[in-house]
């Protein structure tokens, strides 16, 4: 709304008769505010109204208490922050005795002091600036806001121990079941345990002798050599046939995959006991199954052919087994991975020009790294403790002294030399290589972690 000159001189001589009239001589204190112009007169605010260039709707409603009347902004009035606040025009406006109450509805933001603020001020002189109804107060600091945040430190702390009291179970689980086991391998090792000592004779304390032995003693260190490597040839043949099985299941139909499916989780839900049997029965020097196939595809030499007496064959059906036994774990868990793998980003390299093995290098296999890690290192952990299928194929024909494993040469040690503190040496001498074996995987999970 503009002012024009003449407006403003009738303006001025209607107030000059007002207080000519009432008596009326205004003090310093009525004077308007330093956020007001001494230039304009007040002109009541329309319903609506926009208040700009530092006069708020308070500072109006003070300057008109002057005139002995009470302005109040129109509903809705916005009161920006070049200007003094509702409360604060109340405030001036009650050394005049009255009250101005700014109309609900008013915004007033942070850059002004809040309704509270005005209220105390007022109260110096004796009357109450009441905010309307719906006024925003943004000042921050208030005692409602230190609360909120002490009860905010309590459950971030909460929050903070949710982890560790959620773990804790296992953990206990873990430690109940594996401590006894492990302390007792450990003083057993430092000790000389023989088959007198399990009939309660006490066991004399040897020191470091049996973990001298095991260092010193040649054959050792060439059954260390011989399941370090079957271990890893089986573990990364078991990770390369699950990864190809897995990517085959992702590319057949429904109904393919569906078979392939059952047929690899029977083959892992079979005892190892039973698998055992019926490898052995193809094997069979005088009546399997692989000697016949053999001889009927024109290897007459193969006839009562024994695949077990050679170490090389004796470890290439071992490999079988195993891999047979363990690539249905790998892949399923991979097949789980590589579904994870969106179709858009493969179909985003098949169009920047990159072929079938460069997308599954490059984008499949960067995608699925750690399960693909995780899945090796249990692999290996398994195949560097194999039992069971070496002692079985041992007993149908082979030589256990060329054949022997980790797992067979300390069970050798154990149970058939009753060298049971040598063979808690070799145990304790596993436990360390399998943790060196796992140690690189387990620092990446904590770069990770850390980053």
């Amino acid at each position: 709304m503009i002012i024009t000159p003449a407006e403003r001189s009738a303006g001025n001589s209607v107030a000059a008769a007002s207080q000519t009239r009432a008596g009326a001589v205004p003090s310093a204190a009525a004077r308007p505010s330093a956020g007001a112009s001494p230039q304009h007169n007040p002109v009541p605010a329309t319903p609506g109204a926009k208040q700009d260039a530092g006069l708020s709707a308070g500072t109006s409603a003070a300057a008109a208490t002057v005139m002995g009347a009470t302005a109040r902004p129109g509903s809705g009035a916005r009161q920006d922050a070049a200007g003094l606040s509702a409360g604060t025009s109340a405030s001036a406006a009650t050394v005049m005795g009255a009250t101005a109450r700014p109309a609900s509805g008013a915004k007033q933001d942070a850059a002004r002091p809040s309704a509270g603020t005005s209220a105390s001020a007022a109260t110096v002189t004796g009357a109450t600036a009441r905010a309307g109804s719906g006024a925003r107060q943004d000042a921050g600091g208030s005692t409602g806001v230190a609360a909120d945040g002490r009860r905010g430190g309590g459950a971030w702390r909460q929050r903070r121990w949710t982890p560790y009291l959620l773990i804790a179970p296992a953990v206990a689980i873990l430690l109940v079941a594996l401590a006894y086991p492990i302390g007792w391998q450990i003083t057993t090792s430092f000790k000389e345990f023989g088959l007198a000592q399990q009939f309660g004779q006490s066991a004399e304390f040897t020191g470091l002798d049996n973990y001298i032995a095991i260092v010193t003693n040649g054959s050792t260190w060439m059954v260390v050599v011989r399941s370090v490597a079957f271990c890893l040839v089986n573990a990364f043949l078991t990770v390369g046939v699950g990864t190809g099985l897995a990517t085959l299941m992702t590319a057949v139909p429904k109904g393919v995959r569906l078979a392939l499916q059952i047929a690899l989780l029977l083959a892992w839900a079979m005892p190892v006991v039973a698998v055992m049997t019926v490898w052995n029965w193809l094997f069979d020097w005088n009546h399997g199954t692989v000697n016949w196939l053999a001889v009927k595809l024109g290897a007459a030499n193969y006839f009562h052919h024994n695949w077990l007496e050679n170490p090389l064959s004796f470890y290439a059906v071992a490999t079988i087994i195993i891999v047979w036994m363990s690539v249905p774990f790998v892949a399923f868990s991979l097949y789980a991975g590589l579904t994870q793998v969106s179709g858009e980003v493969l179909e985003a390299a098949q169009l920047d020009g990159a072929n079938w093995w460069q997308r599954f290098t490059k984008v499949v296999v960067p995608i699925v790294r750690p399960v693909l890690m995780i899945v090796l290192l249990l692999q290996i952990i398994w195949d560097l403790r194999v039992f069971t299928q070496i002692r079985m194929l041992q007993d149908r024909g082979s030589f256990a002294s060329q054949t022997d494993l980790l797992g067979t040469y300390i069970y050798r040690e154990g149970v058939g030399a009753n060298h049971f503190g040598m063979a808690a040496a070799m145990s304790v001498f596993v436990l360390i290589i399998t943790i060196a074996a796992a140690w690189p995987y387990v620092r990446s999970l904590m770069k990770e972690e850390a980053i």
